[in-house]
């Protein structure tokens, strides 16, 4: 879906040691890192635990976790503590983000907030909403939040310019 791709693998006989293949991450693998992100969660009000992890361009993964606050808006959801993470040690292009919950009928899916977030890094990149038995949903985030706002839209042509002076 994205502009570039990760391994994927198939099959229960794989084993755990390809999913971290010296030369690539596999979906499985950024699955099973989510999986592992989400048992970090700070979610004492809400006891909704969400897990992710971001894979860049450079093949580093980041990892994240939500983390709540009495003060509920200021609480931090785990896409955008990992691509904060990212973003803090230098690395702005990215090639995918699984995300994992304990829902059991449905895949996880990134907040409005969220969308918007990844959207500020691209529009094509690969987006895992996944169930905790590790099966997902493979999306972008053009698919996630069409007819978006990105940065390449603060350049466009405006048809007032307002002055900031007071």
């Amino acid at each position: 879906m994205g502009d570039l791709k990760i391994a994927m693998l198939h099959g229960k006989d794989q084993g755990l040691q390809l999913l971290h293949h010296p030369d690539r991450v596999t979906v499985e693998g950024l699955i099973h890192q989510s999986l592992e992100a989400k048992e970090f969660a700070y979610c004492p009000y809400s006891n909704f635990r969400v897990g992710a992890a971001l894979l860049a361009h450079d093949d580093r993964v980041f990892t994240g976790c939500n983390v709540e606050n009495a003060c509920n808006n200021l609480g931090v959801c785990a896409e955008r503590n990992a691509i904060a993470k990212a973003v803090s040690e230098g690395c702005r292009s990215f090639k995918a983000i699984a995300i994992a919950s304990d829902l059991h009928d449905q895949f996880i899916s990134p907040c409005g907030g969220c969308r918007q977030f990844m959207r500020e890094f691209g529009a094509s990149w690969d987006v895992y909403l996944t169930k905790p038995d590790g099966s997902y949903k493979e999306m972008n985030v053009s698919e996630l939040l069409p007819v978006s706002f990105g940065p390449e839209d603060m350049s466009m042509k405006k048809v007032v310019k307002i002055s900031n002076e007071y």
